[in-house]
């Protein structure tokens, strides 16, 4: 018998949610099969079974799990038999007790199907929590027609639907509240009254605090989001710089390419491309940070790249960029794109970053400063193309220029080599043709 442990799938979360098991209780599985669905913070993940067995689960589907947790065991034939005979009560109780458990857990499944559910969805516990708080009718979430509910398709039914009686009651308790403080500026010169409206106000704050639908509550992507934020601002002390790039050249040959290669390449691509080839002259700026005074170089130019498509923001990263040639990097965010589309990103596509470009290319967007993430070194960030009026010999001509700026720890780069990287970035976007020509 081997016990099913819930692996570590990231460094960010504590804990996962059980979304759907893949194999039947009761069915034989095959080393490698993938036998469960987990979730966490930022991506779908199917687990496979680490060797032949039995599949007996000990976990309900919409549960939340630890890593090394254990949520099943694969059994040995003779195992099986030996169960069916002397240990099926004892099985059978604890299979009992551990959906009881569940049961009880704030993560655990729903424990009776409203009236009239006979379609067998799944609701994972943070998407039940949000719909509790909003008292989302379940009519609407059958209606969705999806097999497993998750927090962020309750948040698409929020976003979507009108503003409800509680929401129209709270903006009338708003306008009263407006009226009271009204009156407090009226009675301020009455001591006695003071202290009564001090009274009204300290209520009014508490029944504020109860009232849900004047909150936002961020989803799950976006709380670990914050997380990585407020710690990158706790811990890592950092620097800024930007150049300005002429990209006219470089936008040319990426319409071109588009055409020739049948894929789309942008100046993302472009950039991706080019970051990845600065690897061997600037280690400092794709290496792991510590511990003590060093930091671990990187053998590979693993460039992350943010996607947001409006489901969230994620960062998966594009392996070697600077020995893959530019049409597998375009089809890489390609794929990126795609996938951020339905939120089904695996986490071995998000781990591994050793330097983050992030994209700022929404028209208009003339600076941006990222956010150097931990565990690396620097981020990149770009701008939307512009067009820029410019001396040209005697002359003025229009050229199209962008923003490339660098965050950077000050603790292992300083503002001279952050320039010469910025410095070589630009060279190779300007004269993209001889970048490419000498780098593939």
């Amino acid at each position: 018998m081997t016990d099913f442990r819930v692996p570590k799938l990231n460094n960010n979360d504590t804990s996962y949610v059980l979304v759907e098991w893949l194999a039947e209780d009761g069915q034989t599985v095959r080393d490698g099969d993938p036998i469960v669905l987990l979730e966490t913070s930022k991506a779908t993940e199917e687990v496979e079974a680490p060797s032949d067995g039995v599949l007996r689960r000990l976990l309900a589907e919409g549960a939340e799990c630890e890593p090394g947790q254990v949520i099943a065991r694969l059994l040995a034939s003779a195992d099986e038999d030996a169960g069916e005979t002397t240990a099926g009560p004892a099985r059978q109780a604890a299979g009992k007790a551990a959906q009881q458990a569940a049961d009880g857990n704030p993560g655990g499944p729903q424990t009776a199907a409203p009236p009239g559910d006979v379609s067998g969805v799944i609701v994972t516990a943070p998407a039940r929590e949000l719909i509790e708080a909003h008292g989302v009718a379940m009519d609407r979430v059958y209606a969705l027609g999806r097999k497993v509910i998750r927090r962020t398709d309750v948040e698409e039914l929020l976003a979507a639907q009108e503003p409800s009686p509680a929401a129209a009651d709270a903006a009338q308790a708003g306008d009263a509240q407006a009226a009271d403080a009204q009156a407090r500026d009226v009675l301020a010169a009455d001591a006695q009254a003071r202290d009564v409206l001090a009274a009204d106000a300290q209520a009014g704050d508490v029944l504020a605090d109860d009232d849900d639908a004047q909150w936002i509550t961020l989803s799950r992507a976006q709380q670990r989001t914050a997380e990585v934020v407020e710690r990158s601002r706790r811990e890592i002390p950092a620097a800024f710089t930007a150049m300005n790039v002429d990209v006219t050249e470089v936008l040319s040959l990426a319409r071109d390419l588009t055409r020739r290669l049948r894929t789309l390449v942008g100046l993302p691509e472009m950039v991706v491309k080019a970051t990845g080839g600065l690897l061997d002259r600037f280690p400092m700026f794709f290496a792991a940070p510590g511990p003590g005074p060093r930091a671990r170089r990187a053998a590979t130019a693993d460039v992350g790249v943010t996607v947001d498509v409006g489901r969230g923001l994620f960062i998966p990263v594009v392996r070697d960029a600077g020995n893959r040639p530019l049409s597998e990097i375009a089809g890489d965010l390609v794929g990126f794109r795609k996938t951020a589309l339905t939120g089904s990103f695996r986490e071995r596509d998000l781990q591994g970053g050793a330097i983050t470009l992030t994209l700022h290319t929404h028209d208009g967007i003339v600076f941006a400063v990222p956010i150097v993430f931990p565990g690396q070194t620097c981020a990149l960030s770009l701008t939307a193309p512009r067009p820029e009026v410019v001396q040209d010999g005697p002359g003025f001509a229009v050229r199209k220029t962008a923003t490339v700026g660098l965050a950077y720890d000050h603790r292992y780069i300083n503002g001279r080599d952050a320039a010469e990287f910025l410095g070589e970035l630009r060279t190779a976007l300007e004269s993209p043709a001889r970048f490419l020509t000498e780098n593939g």
